[in-house]
Order: C-alpha cells, then sequence, then structure tokens
C-alpha cells in the first residue's frame, strides 16, 4: 500500500484530474500533475504542476523520481509514456488497457473477441472499405477510431454514399462504422477494480446527450428490466465481465446502449466519468477518492447512495446566452438559491460553447422531486432543449 504524504502523479489537467486532486488532498496525499496548459484545472491546485507535453523526457523524468504512483484523467494519453512510468512506480490503469479503450477499433475488437454485446460495426481505413461493407450496417455512425470525443469525429450517415462523403470530410483517418441502434435509454457504470480483482460498482446512472455531449444524467436509472434471455441483463455485471477481461485497475466507465429490451456496450472510458459526478454528493465516496484508494492499493470504499440524485453539465453555452457574442457570467445565485443542490465550476480559464465549464447536482430522498427540482433549476439559467 502506498500511505499519505506519498506524491501521486496525474497525467491530465482537466476538471477530472482536479476532482482526483482534492479527493487525493483530502486523504493526506500530495499531487504532481503533467499537463501542456498553464492553466488547466487540476494543475492550479496540485502541489506541483508540469508545465510540458506528455513526451516532454525532463517531465517524464521528475515524475519518476518523485511519485509513488502514476495515474491519468483521460483516455488519450499516450500509452507508451504509462509504459514507461511504469518501469519506476505503479501505474493505475496499465498502458495495455488505456491502449484498448483509446482506439475504438481495438475497442470494437475487443468485445467482439471476449464476446461481449456490441453494435454490428465494420473498420474503415479507406474507401474500399466502405464500398464493401455490408447494407445492414445502414443507416450508422462513421467514428474516427482515434481522439473523438463530447460527438467530435462522428458522423450519422444514412446510406454509403453519404459515408464515404463523411469519410473524406473527416481526413480519411482510420474509423469505425457502427449500425445505429433503436434505443430505448443509455446507461452507465462507474466501478473501481483493485489489483487484487475486487469490484466495487456505483449504481447505474441513465444519461441524455445535447448534440453529443452529456446533459443530465439520472440516479438511480429508471430502467425497465432488460430481456431476461440476453447473457447480460445487468449492466453492473457487465461492467464488471469488461474490467476483469482487461485486466483493470483503477476506476473504469462503461457506456452502454439499451436497444429493445436488450444491452449493449458503446464504450469504455479508462477513468472517472462525467456520469459519475453524482457520487461526489450522492454516495458514501465518490468515484474520485475510488480512484486514489486503487491506485494505492488501498481496500475499496463503499460506493452505494444515500441520496437519489440529478446531475446536470453546464457548458459554456450560457455564458453566450445572452446573445450579444460576448461572454458574461451565468447568473449563479439562481442556483444557489435552489435547496439541496450543490454547484461546481471546474476554474477555468476561459469559456466557449461546448466546453464543460462545471456541473451541478441536486440530491434528495424523492427521486421524482429531485428530478423535477433539477430540470426546473436547468431551465431557471437558460438552459433550453
Amino acid at each position: 500500500m502506498i500511505l499519505p504524504p506519498a506524491t501521486l502523479g496525474m497525467l491530465g489537467g482537466g476538471q477530472l484530474g482536479r476532482f482526483f486532486v482534492m479527493a487525493a488532498h483530502e486523504m493526506g496525499y500530495r499531487v504532481m500533475v503533467l499537463d501542456p496548459d498553464p492553466h488547466s484545472p487540476a494543475g492550479r491546485i496540485a502541489d506541483e504542476h508540469l508545465v510540458a507535453g506528455y513526451h516532454d523526457s525532463h517531465a517524464v523524468v521528475r515524475m519518476e523520481q518523485e511519485c509513488a504512483a502514476v495515474t491519468t484523467e483521460f483516455e488519450n494519453v499516450p500509452a507508451d509514456t504509462l509504459a514507461h512510468l511504469a518501469k519506476a512506480a505503479p501505474v493505475r490503469p496499465s498502458s495495455t488497457a488505456v491502449a484498448i479503450c483509446q482506439n475504438r477499433i481495438v475497442e470494437k475488437n475487443f468485445l467482439r473477441q471476449h464476446r461481449l454485446p456490441h453494435a454490428p460495426y465494420a473498420e474503415i481505413y479507406a474507401l474500399t472499405d466502405l464500398e464493401k461493407t455490408p447494407q445492414v450496417l445502414f443507416p450508422g455512425i462513421l467514428k474516427v477510431a482515434r481522439f473523438g470525443y463530447d460527438g467530435k469525429g462522428q458522423v450519422r450517415v444514412a446510406n454509403r454514399d453519404e459515408a464515404l462523403t463523411a469519410f473524406r470530410h473527416l481526413n480519411g483517418e482510420p474509423c469505425v462504422l457502427e449500425q445505429m441502434l433503436a434505443l430505448d435509454y443509455e446507461v452507465s457504470v462507474v466501478l473501481a477494480r483493485d489489483q487484487h480483482g475486487q469490484v466495487k460498482c456505483f449504481p447505474v446512472a441513465e444519461n441524455t446527450h445535447r448534440h453529443g455531449i452529456l446533459d443530465v444524467s439520472v440516479v438511480p436509472a429508471r430502467m425497465g428490466p432488460c430481456s431476461e434471455d440476453r447473457i447480460y441483463p445487468n449492466p453492473q455485471e457487465l461492467a464488471e465481465t469488461v474490467a476483469r477481461e482487461m485486466d483493470y485497475v483503477g476506476v473504469l466507465a462503461v457506456e452502454f446502449f439499451v436497444s429493445r429490451g436488450a444491452i449493449y456496450v458503446n464504450e469504455m472510458a479508462p477513468r472517472p466519468h462525467n456520469s459519475g459526478h453524482y457520487t461526489i454528493d450522492a454516495c458514501v465516496i465518490s468515484q474520485y477518492e475510488q480512484q486514489v484508494r486503487a491506485l494505492c492499493g488501498l481496500p475499496l470504499g463503499d460506493g452505494k447512495m444515500h441520496s437519489a440524485a440529478v446531475m446536470v453539465n453546464l457548458l459554456g453555452d450560457l455564458w453566450f446566452a445572452n446573445g450579444a457574442g460576448e461572454s458574461r457570467e451565468p447568473e449563479w445565485n439562481k442556483l444557489l438559491a435552489v435547496p439541496n443542490l450543490r454547484l461546481h465550476l471546474y476554474g477555468k480559464h476561459h469559456a466557449r460553447p461546448g466546453r464543460k465549464m462545471g456541473h451541478f447536482t441536486v440530491i434528495g430522498s424523492d427521486p421524482v422531486e429531485v428530478q423535477r427540482t433539477a430540470l426546473a433549476a436547468r431551465a431557471a439559467i437558460g438552459i433550453v432543449d
């Protein structure tokens, strides 16, 4: 076990890293953040912020020398940097697990190899691959294999001609063409798994998105029963299987589609997840403290809820809601006046449309009332559908 006041390393300086730093500090650890942005939310509150790229040799050596263990807050950190750091200290999750999650082609092939339910897909490397794809994949979604998130690098295509055009617009980057499922709803599971294989799952969240970006998470999910004739009727059970097959250590988020009562893995994130923000306010332990515990080899905590919760994302669009084209701080007093609402702002240097700037969570004993309150608060500050 790695105990306080050891220094922990974090690759990435966004809001997920910021919450990790806060959890680690509360537990008595020091944190060194590596992120090239001098204004990164995590770097601003870390004990030390290495303002450098993820391949910077001097920064990597500093982490090797000073960090007792290293983790990451986003999947696009170079896997080879993680592998290099693992020679000096525990790195959790492993570079192997991160490499699976950061490439959609590798991820889909992993699901197929382990017979985990997923939407039908094809690997696309060239226009000729699209010309011979089965017709059953249309309508579909063409997704770049690397660096696509929050709806970026994804195009809905109704037929082969649209797919060919979209592939050209994506500059011929390797892609997956995924059959578009008829969705009942979308859910996610955040879990922690330790080096001994013990797993603790947080409750299932039901998620809605706007323009490809998570908008609202409702917990507990208002799920109807999944088909009992399926091997995995339970999202938590399926998420645990994904983690076990990757020999995963750390916090993992698994997103699912539920279509006609059947459940399919959409994608995995080798880190805490936006849909798990509710754990800060509604659970005995947050996903970020679990991340610290799994990284340091400590016993995992209890992820059960003490309150129902609804989490609402706050995007940079809010700062421009006045229609004048200039940034203006939203009226936070309208949120702070709501009982049982907690506001979390990430301290990002400037707002821009589509950028995740913060979130708020409403908690309470009555799930229906919690949802009503959260949606009313969302509307009060100008978030409209």
